[in-house]
């Protein structure tokens, strides 16, 4: 039986975000670990953006080494629409954490400006931070967001992994930001119920939403998302896409593009049509996965990313400001 609505909004708080809200203090200085989590420090760039530092196990305070004598290469994970970087805490930060790296998140929040304006908030973050060049994953907007990095701040990324993006505009999602606007400019808010269901369809594969225990459990998490507002930004009417396929053909970064077999949202060929324009690139695609593939099949994904990490030619971590 599922939870009473008003139990369910407020557990959605901390599950669709991927952490306790009381956990969550942003403003706290670096270096201050949080009750419970010594390995995870928070804090603010001077433009306001609210990221989180995930430490490999073992960390000494105030080391930045897995190993004695070895520093903990970072990496930085970039949240779609919504912006929570705690969507990356339920399976990749424990994975990467548990392989000795450190690890970026951060809340970006409705990025209204769209790619352009994401990129440059991950442009102040990893200036702030003073880290070294280091490989940057992105998905669906934050991957749109980290193409543009590549192109205006390559000197920033020693690689990106790339997942359920796209280079330019199709006729569904075009669709689909036309009815989003249309939705938002009536002041139209769904039900929690009919909410969920959209997102459901929306954001799995076929092969979970056949599997009728997996299909509730999904429902409730976006009922409860729902319920609690967690999901409102995803609402919001998106920035067009524009073609930027030609411009790509200047990254000069090693990248990986990861496509999910079925995402309705960004269509597995459209992110083969990125790994084409990039010089180098490589394209993989995940079957039995939707738009949220890096979480519906988390160990495949992870597997591609453990893969590409490996493959990126050792750079030296450097010490940034934040350990």
């Amino acid at each position: 039986m599922r939870a009473a609505p008003e139990h369910r909004a407020d557990r959605g708080r901390q599950e669709i975000q991927g952490r306790p809200e009381s956990q969550e203090r942003p403003e706290q200085r670096v270096g201050h670990g949080l009750p419970g989590h010594p390995g995870r420090r928070t804090g603010r760039t001077s433009a306001g953006t609210a990221y989180t530092l995930h430490q490999p196990p073992h960390v000494p305070r105030g080391k930045a080494c897995a190993v004695p004598g070895e520093a903990a290469p970072p990496v930085v994970l970039v949240a779609g629409a919504g912006g929570s970087g705690g969507i990356w805490e339920h399976h990749q930060v424990p994975a990467l954490t548990a392989a000795g790296r450190r690890v970026v998140t951060f809340d970006h929040g409705p990025a209204a400006g769209g790619p352009a304006d994401l990129a440059e908030r991950l442009r102040e973050l990893l200036t702030a931070l003073g880290l070294p060049p280091c490989p940057l994953v992105g998905h669906s907007l934050g991957a749109f967001a980290v193409q543009e990095l590549l192109l205006t701040d390559p000197h920033l990324a020693s690689g990106a992994l790339l997942a359920a993006t796209r280079g330019r505009p199709d006729a569904v999602g075009e669709a689909l930001a036309r009815a989003e606007a249309a939705t938002a400019a009536a002041g139209t808010r769904l039900p929690a119920e009919y909410e969920a269901f959209v997102r459901l369809v929306q954001n799995l594969s076929p092969r979970t939403l056949a599997d009728e225990g997996a299909a509730s459990e999904w429902l409730d998490l976006f009922e409860v998302a729902a319920l609690s507002g967690a999901s409102a930004a995803d609402h919001r009417p998106a920035a067009p896409v524009p073609d930027r396929l030609a411009a790509y053909g200047r990254i000069a970064v090693p990248v990986l593009v990861v496509g999910f077999a079925d995402d309705v949202l960004a269509p597995a060929p459209l992110g083969r049509e990125v790994a084409a324009a990039i010089p180098g690139a490589r394209y993989a695609q995940l079957p039995d996965a939707g738009h949220l593939g890096f979480l519906e099949r988390p160990e495949a994904f992870n597997s591609l990313l453990f893969s590409f990490l490996a493959a990126l030619a050792p750079t030296d971590p450097g010490v940034s400001r934040v350990t």
